[in-house]
């Protein structure tokens, strides 16, 4: 109290000064606020999210985009289908013609004449094995040489290596005239055409080239995301996903994402054990089950972009805060341990009696 009087007698002028309301006010509300995030830093709770981006993808690799290829060489005669048409399975998608007009007339041409070749060749392999049997009997008896009956064998193999070389070019020849049988080229399951890549119906074509892209319906959708190798060790199997679909409108709380809307629920199928290419780790992301199923088509399309967000262990504001300061990565928290169960806990011998 004798302080604060010797305080007032010699700054007279300071003690008669107050300070104005509004600072008053302005410095009551700037130690409330402190405060508040004081406790809100250290009470409100945080969930850390594992950030990666991709896209949607099919799951099974024969419901992605594939090609259809030509399979056999020649001239495009007619195209079926445009861009964007939908077919069914057997539903003709292109007709080819050889280059070559009278190809399978020659064809058969030639398999008659190896036909004919063959045909004499067996005839004459039944002769000669009458020879065998013939000089055998005569070398048996004393009445022939060992050498004659050789020879005859010989011959025999011989006239057999033809036979088996004409069946083996009777084979290539059935392979090339089935093949060119087919040159109507169909749809191999219902799905919709692409992009046809034929630009001029006189162009050669080879076997094997592309000649339209094809996109199945009906597909298990998966969304892949890529993600960062300081955060794939803490990621396993299992673990929630939150996702969001590229023109699907969102509002992300990354630590809170009770009250995030516009996301859809996945969970972690499949983790890659190697990098990408792109140096990150791929994940793949399944609909949770019992949750809202994710938009369909045309909604959200295959390989429509995506952004995911692997949820991790809850900690405080403070302790992200404070990780996010430090470059630090995620909190991990080892997995309890499984207690004994009644059965192994029953088994156990019971403690002797002292």
């Amino acid at each position: 109290m004798a302080t604060n009087l010797d305080f007032n007698r010699r700054f007279k002028t300071l003690a008669s000064l107050e300070p104005p309301r509004v600072a008053r006010t302005f410095g009551i509300l700037v130690a409330i606020t402190i405060v508040t995030i004081i406790v809100f830093a250290l009470t409100v709770p945080w969930v850390q999210t594992a950030a990666g981006s991709g896209t949607v993808i099919a799951l099974d690799p024969l419901d992605r985009q594939q090609n259809i290829t030509a399979m056999v060489g020649g001239r495009v005669e007619k195209w079926y289908v445009t861009d964007g048409d939908s077919v069914k399975a057997g539903d003709p998608i292109v007709r080819i013609v050889d280059i070559d007009p009278r190809y399978v007339d020659r064809l058969r041409a030639e398999r008659a004449q190896i036909e004919a070749e063959a045909e004499a060749a067996r005839q004459a392999a039944r002769v000669a094995q009458i020879d065998v049997e013939r000089t055998g009997t005569l070398y048996r008896e004393g009445l022939g040489s060992r050498r004659d009956w050789e020879l005859a064998q010989i011959k025999v193999a011989d006239y057999q290596a033809k036979i088996a070389q004409g069946q083996g070019e009777l084979n290539r020849i059935d392979t090339n005239i089935q093949r060119q049988s087919n040159q109507t080229i169909v749809a191999p399951r219902t799905g919709r055409i692409m992009r046809v890549k034929g630009d001029d119906s006189n162009a050669v074509i080879k076997q094997g080239d592309v000649l339209a892209s094809f996109v199945p319906e009906e597909s298990k959708r998966v969304v892949e995301l890529y993600m960062n190798g300081r955060d794939i060790s803490l990621i396993h199997i299992g673990r929630k996903v939150r996702l969001e679909f590229e023109g699907w409108p969102a509002i992300q709380f990354s630590g809170w994402p009770s009250i995030a809307r516009g996301f859809f629920d996945g969970q972690v199928m499949a983790i890659d054990s190697a990098a990408s290419s792109n140096g990150l780790y791929r994940i793949l992301v399944e609909p949770t089950p019992g949750k809202p199923p994710w938009p369909q088509e045309p909604s959200v399309r295959l390989g429509a972009a995506s952004r995911g967000w692997v949820l991790m262990d809850t900690v405080k504001v403070w302790f992200e805060l404070w990780r996010l300061l430090n470059d630090f990565p995620l909190q991990y928290t080892p997995p309890l341990l499984e207690a004994p169960t009644t059965d192994a806990a029953s088994s156990a011998p019971a403690p002797s009696a002292k």
